[in-house]
């Protein structure tokens, strides 16, 4: 028996990495999975049928059962293809994981504008679509079964990279921000019709982040960077014992998973009048108290952590 028994899953950008480790631990758990991956190259380009194909074969020498899809997740129609395919393929569909992602990391000063918009298309917009036509899904099925919930789960893929920003990735950060933000409006939305939706900011060793920081290496005999180990969590988002978690931000890296906090308000100043930009030149920096003005990430050793 496992978590995710009779459920019906897509995990997209599911060929390699944690997409992949995420795909496999959803077979493990007792869900049919549609792989989906274009099987292109870290920076977006190529596209190869045969990373998928492999996670699905290796889904069926566990018993499991798999599907491949290699549509375009940014594609409006493509990403309808890949509801319809879980549907039409398992009878149904419970749970929607938007991995899919690419690199193209320069300083903002050197990034042409073919960096920024293949990024923000594939991350941004690959996680919209799908998701639109997943919750479609979703809103219908539980109209027909007069407003009971559909019990559908979403799990998005942020970064760190954007909730705390990282040097030469500002095309990825905004994409990342964008889906956390997104991942919080979609858990409103679909609230009503039984439907989670959340996001992690996983740390792993993949061909994306050694594009970043190089070959990353454990120091011990766990390896804290191996991408298998964001799956459970994923696998755990996913599945009914999550059903009252909806719109939150969990990191997750080797076995240690955290929960993000949301933009709050902080220190305020306010009168019942306009201000005046003279009286805003001495009143604004008491705003920042005991903090820097200048923005800089996290120093502790977990925070200097997330931002990988």
């Amino acid at each position: 028996m496992g978590l995710l028994d009779g459920k019906v899953a897509i995990v997209t950008g599911a060929g390699r990495g944690i997409g992949r480790g995420e795909a496999l631990e959803l077979a493990r758990q007792g869900a049919k999975v549609i792989v989906n991956d274009l099987g292109g190259d870290w920076d977006g380009t190529g596209t190869d049928d045969r990373p998928a194909q492999l996670v699905v074969d290796e889904i069926t020498a566990m018993g499991g059962e798999g599907a491949a899809n290699y549509d375009d997740v940014a594609d409006w129609d493509g990403a309808k293809r890949m509801i319809d395919q879980a549907v039409e393929t398992f009878g149904s569909l419970d749970i929607l994981v938007n991995n899919a992602g690419i690199l193209r990391d320069k300083m903002v000063f050197n990034m042409e504008e073919q960096d920024w918009d293949a990024v923000i298309r594939v991350h941004l917009k690959g996680h919209f679509a799908p998701t639109r036509h997943a919750c479609a899904y979703w809103r219908q099925k539980s109209k027909e079964a007069g407003g009971a919930p559909a019990n559908g789960r979403i799990v998005c893929t942020s970064s760190t990279s954007g909730v705390l920003g990282n040097i030469g990735q500002s095309n990825y950060g905004a994409a990342k921000a964008g889906i956390a933000a997104f991942a919080q409006i979609v858990s409103m939305e679909m609230s009503r019709y039984g439907v989670t939706c959340n996001a992690i900011t996983p740390a792993a060793r993949t061909r994306m982040t050694e594009q970043t920081f190089g070959e990353i290496k454990s120091a011990d005999d766990f390896d804290e960077w191996d991408p298998d180990n964001v799956a459970p969590m994923v696998a755990y988002l996913a599945s009914d014992a999550a059903a009252d978690i909806s719109g939150h931000v969990f990191y997750v890296y080797g076995g240690t998973v955290t929960l993000f906090r949301a933009y709050s308000f902080d220190t305020t100043i306010q009168q019942r009048a306009r201000w005046d930009p003279e009286e805003l030149v001495k009143q604004v920096p008491s705003l920042f108290a005991n903090q820097p003005t200048r923005y800089a990430p996290p120093t502790s050793d977990l925070q200097q952590s997330l931002r990988r």
